[in-house]
């Protein structure tokens, strides 16, 4: 069993865990593994093909794929290639069925799992009948000026656009005109807008006035009797129109002049807020897919989730026929004359942030009218949980479950409707890798006992073929760090031949977005699979037990933020390390979010304390629910101030809200503090982290921990810069620590245990993960020694536990510290020094053979992996595009050199007993050979390693091979390539990237101490 201390001790034991739900760590099930989104171009495509590349991302250790039936051609980026045939091989066609039948087929044969979306492209929408009622509904306004003397006769705007939901008049006190703001994501420049601010006494509903033609007689009440004389004279009468109709919208955008059946012309989406849009979605399976008896059963047998992505609907405003009533159900008032105050920001703010409306009406009031906007969002978002609600109880009375991206760029409160399904599913593309937006997530999801929290992870825009593996690691370690347990990978593609497509084949997105993983890039079998099993061990260890979170902030917002943005900025508990997530309203409302022994959700996640800040508003129940957990035992603190009002309807609870406000500010448990200082009221009280971080101001440790029965286990990822640190946890357990590069437990050599913790010395890099686990069940499974070091020198390199029950502890060659002796918990002491003659040494003279990874002759032939030939060169550590000839190049590099062993030293004052290698941190994959063995696989952020049982006496030969990023020789021929009859569509070419064995190989000599406990 071998280790190193900058690891915390990572050793080579073998694991030996008995398998369970979730199978080992070292050897993780299915069900906590990572998936790849699988591209399947249409159906008509070669269906062994198929299956051979399923089976081919099981090998490389993916648990399970994700099928996506994409139709590329049938977005909006592109028309469809010469050939391909929507009627005979779009979604839920018996040709569509033969492939999905042929890849349940792979999947069993492979012994993995199957998620597939319930349409095409995002899942949104299935083939229809143009008169289903459970089709996409639209709701258009239209406007009209009048004469301010308040007399219309004629007719009124938009008539004849779709069924009149409301003829609304209102006066105008002032108007502005605003820029919407452009976007670059979609290419869309800024525009004009109109701000209107409305008379609140001056609404009033026509509709009923409105005659069959489609005109109208008013003569409307002018509202501007008591307000200023130059007010009255710019004021202006408004007739505001809003009609209701099913758009037709496509999430499959496909025209055909066959009119023979529901295939001929795309997919319709369906409407997300109400029960009818899952119902339409729901009779298509069952009518076109589900028909079929085999499918039935090797989707039980196989299947896992069926799934929707991000929400991409374009809309006016967003609507269902069926809101009107829910709107009055749920309020108490109609919602009809309030329509005007609906126009702006209420359609898609994620895929039409520049067109939220061209007319913003507000009212002059206190909240501008917000509340009766607060209340048609709340309606909306009541809509939208019937919808995944049907959708879910369908699933599961399947056996499978349902799995949806929430709310993902709807003007809805995300964290309202998470626990609505099986395994909700977020997107490091609107995350931005953002620690905090996740915790918006996963807190609603923790506290309603979700057991799988998904995330769609590495579209990366314009990182296609270029995106290095290490980044990926560092975007789904932050995923982690936020509390996301499940890796959707975006995505692996198809590796045939398709329609007007050239080598390397079909790639999603036209290179707009990253991935296309696939055997024509290098790093498929040379760095993928290492980074997998890490993926896999790492979610193994995060769908252990429960989470355990020490903060939950309150969070209420009308509608979530497409991208996520930080909510709490403060950094004074990520210092500290406190672990936190949100919770809205809705959340606190769930039968867990109860308080017990002084805890919020006693059972997972266990909170310590409610913080408010001043910046939320607070609705009348969410006090009143406050109050009771402080009435309970549940420390509630007020940062900055008292919250505001979250407002509702006319207001009429405001007063009640304020009133609740100051009596829970006087409560017993609850207690206020400034901005910045909420650590320091928790410390305070007594309330500590579980996971207790101490490092350097340039560095910064986010902690994870779950618990079980027997086992707490810390999840810990470094950001920033390489760091000695230590943690302080909050168990007195035996720690271990476990190596999720190589499946290895390993009892940890230096620790202290403090009172009622235990504190735990650490160095990470940055992008670094390390994982301990604390039980007192784990020494018949791994070897536990009788006593550990309680103070380790800095010359200790790494260590491991002897057959004979001691220490090996090895100590680097070189300068002797201050301070070389090494103390046992028994009060032992041993002094650590080694062969102060010599020290690390650089590996030089390197031979590089470079595989050139290229374009087959016949550019139409996807099947070829590669064209490969081979180039050298010499004495070359550097980035390949400062390497001549192979700037343009991408493959694989065969890096080669040798040394003596052991090295010639003179006045040595020690033996030498082995050597460690230390290489570049790894950037897209390697494999490393001493003496043509293989080396275990490598810590990517740390690439360190003992290699003394590797070693000879004489030449030693270190063989290196890395894999290189695909971009750099593709953005070479990007004028030769056609992905499904189109160009690709980068707007403009990113650069090239550094890729190879970049930096300094060094060996460093040890010396070994037997230590005896």
């Amino acid at each position: 069993m071998r280790g190193s201390l900058l690891f915390g001790g990572l050793g080579l034991l073998a694991e030996v865990t008995a398998a369970s739900e979730y199978g080992t760590f070292l050897d993780p099930a299915n069900n906590a593994s990572m998936k790849f989104r699988y591209w399947l171009p249409d159906a008509s495509v070669d269906i062994e093909t198929v299956q051979k590349d399923i089976q081919a991302a099981g090998a490389l250790g993916a648990g399970a794929v994700e099928f996506l039936p994409l139709y590329n051609y049938g977005g909006s980026l592109a028309g469809p290639p010469s050939g391909a045939n929507w009627a005979t091989y779009g979604f839920g066609t018996p040709k569509f069925r033969s492939v999905f039948k042929a890849s349940l087929q792979a999947v069993k044969s492979a012994g993995m799992h199957m998620d597939f979306a319930l349409g095409a492209i995002q899942g949104q929408g299935v083939p229809a009948e143009t008169t289903n009622p459970g089709l996409h509904w639209d709701l258009a306004p239209y406007h009209l000026e009048v004469p301010i003397n308040g007399s219309y006769t004629g007719p009124i705007p938009g008539w004849g656009t779709g069924d009149l939901t409301a003829l609304v008049s209102a006066t105008v006190i002032s108007s502005s005109p605003f820029k919407n703001p452009g976007s670059s994501l979609f290419s869309t420049p800024p525009n004009n807008a109109t701000k209107l601010v409305l008379q609140s006494d001056t609404l009033m509903e026509h509709t009923d006035k409105v005659k069959e033609d489609g005109t109208v007689s008013l003569i409307l009440k002018n509202g501007t009797s008591h307000v200023s004389e130059h007010v009255r004279a710019s004021s202006k009468q408004y007739l505001f129109a809003f009609y209701q109709f099913q758009d037709l919208a496509k999430n499959l955008d496909i025209e055909s002049n066959v009119t023979g059946s529901i295939f001929d012309n795309g997919s319709y989406t369906v409407d997300h807020y109400s029960a009818r849009g899952a119902e339409t979605t729901k009779d298509f399976w069952e009518n076109y897919i589900l028909n079929d008896a085999e499918i039935k059963s090797l989707l039980s047998e196989v299947g896992t989730y069926g799934w929707e992505d991000s929400i991409e609907i374009k809309s006016n405003i967003s609507w269902s026929s069926s809101l009107p009533q829910r709107f009055e159900k749920m309020h108490g008032y109609r919602l009809h004359k309030y329509l005007p105050l609906l126009m702006y920001g209420n359609n898609n703010p994620g895929v039409q942030p520049s067109h939220p409306g061209s007319i913003k009406c507000m009212l002059e009031s206190d909240d501008k009218g917000n509340g009766f906007v607060n209340d048609f969002r709340a309606a909306l978002a009541q809509g939208y949980g019937e919808y995944l609600e049907t959708l879910t109880t369908w699933l599961e009375g399947l056996g499978l479950g349902y799995s949806a991206q929430i709310s993902y760029n709807l003007p809805i409160d995300m964290e309202t409707n998470i626990d609505r399904v099986t395994a909700p599913e977020c997107e490091s593309l609107a995350f931005n890798n953002n620690i905090d937006g996740y915790r918006q997530f996963s807190g609603a999801a923790n506290i309603a006992q979700k057991p799988v929290i998904s995330n769609e992870m590495g579209a990366d825009l314009n990182k296609a073929l270029r995106l290095p593996i290490f980044e990926l690691l560092g975007q789904i370690s932050s995923a982690f760090a936020g509390g996301i347990n499940q890796i959707v990978l975006h995505g692996q593609t198809f590796t045939g031949d398709y329609y007007e497509t050239t080598w390397p084949g079909y790639l999603a997105f036209f290179l707009l977005f990253s991935e296309s993983y696939m055997n024509k890039q290098p790093a498929w079998t040379l760095g993928m699979p290492d980074a997998i099993n890490y993926i896999n061990r790492n979610q193994y260890i995060l769908h252990q037990g429960k989470p355990r979170t020490d903060i939950a902030f309150y969070n209420k917002v009308s509608y979530t933020d497409p991208q996520l943005s930080t909510i709490y900025p403060g950094d004074d508990l990520v210092n500290n390390g406190y672990t936190y997530s949100y919770l809205n309203p809705t959340n606190l409302n769930l039968s867990q979010a109860h308080v017990s022994n002084n805890l919020l959700a006693p059972k997972s996640p266990a909170y310590q304390a409610l913080v408010v800040t001043a910046q939320e508003n607070v609705t009348l129940e969410a006090v009143s629910r406050i109050q009771e957990f402080a009435n309970a035992g549940l420390p509630i603190i007020l940062n900055g101030g008292l919250p505001g009002y979250y407002a509702s309807g006319n207001g009429s609870q405001q007063k009640s809200v304020k009133e609740a406000l100051q009596t829970l500010q006087g409560s017993q448990n609850v207690y206020a503090t400034e901005n910045g200082q909420i650590a320091a009221k928790l410390n305070e009280l007594n309330i500590r982290p579980r996971v207790e971080v101490f490092t350097p101001r340039n560095a910064t440790w986010y902690p994870i921990l779950r618990s079980d029965k027997t086992t707490d286990y810390a999840f810990l990822f470094s950001t920033d810069s390489t760091a000695m640190g230590h943690v302080i946890v909050n168990s007195t357990k035996t720690p271990y620590v476990l190596n999720s590069w190589t499946g290895e437990r390993t009892a940890l050599l230096s620790y202290q245990v403090q009172g009622q913790t235990t504190k735990v010395p650490l160095s990470l890099a940055p992008n670094e993960t390390t994982i301990l686990a604390f039980s007192n069940d784990w020494a018949s499974e791994v070897a536990t020694p009788s006593s550990h070091a309680v103070h380790v020198p800095s010359n200790v390199l790494g260590y491991n536990f002897t057959a004979s029950g001691s220490w090996a502890v090895h100590a680097k060659a070189g300068l002797l510290p201050s301070d070389h002796f090494l103390k046992l918990s028994n009060g032992k002491t041993f002094n650590i020094s080694a062969n102060m003659a010599l020290s690390s040494f650089a590996l030089n003279s390197w031979k590089l053979v470079a595989e050139h990874w290229e374009a087959p002759r016949n550019m139409s032939d996807a099947t070829i992996v590669a064209e490969k030939h081979n180039t050298t060169h010499l004495n070359f550590l550097v980035s390949w595009l400062d390497v001549p000839g192979l700037q343009n190049a991408s493959g694989v590099g065969y890096y080669s050199t040798q040394f003596s062993w052991p090295p010639t030293t003179s006045n040595s004052t020690g033996s030498i007993d082995g050597a460690y290698i230390s290489l570049p941190q790894i950037s897209h994959g390697l494999k490393l050979f001493v003496n043509e063995q293989p080396v275990q696989t490598l810590n990517f952020a740390r690439p360190l390693v003992d290699i003394d049982p590797l070693l000879r006496k004489g030449p030693n030969r270190v063989v290196v091979v890395v894999p290189t990023l695909m971009w750099n020789y593709i953005s070479s021929i990007y004028d030769d390539l056609e992905i499904s009859g189109s160009k690709p569509m980068l707007t403009s070419l990113p650069g090239k990237v550094d890729t190879g064995l970049i930096g300094e190989v060094r060996v460093i000599p040890y010396t070994a101490h037997h230590i005896s406990p």
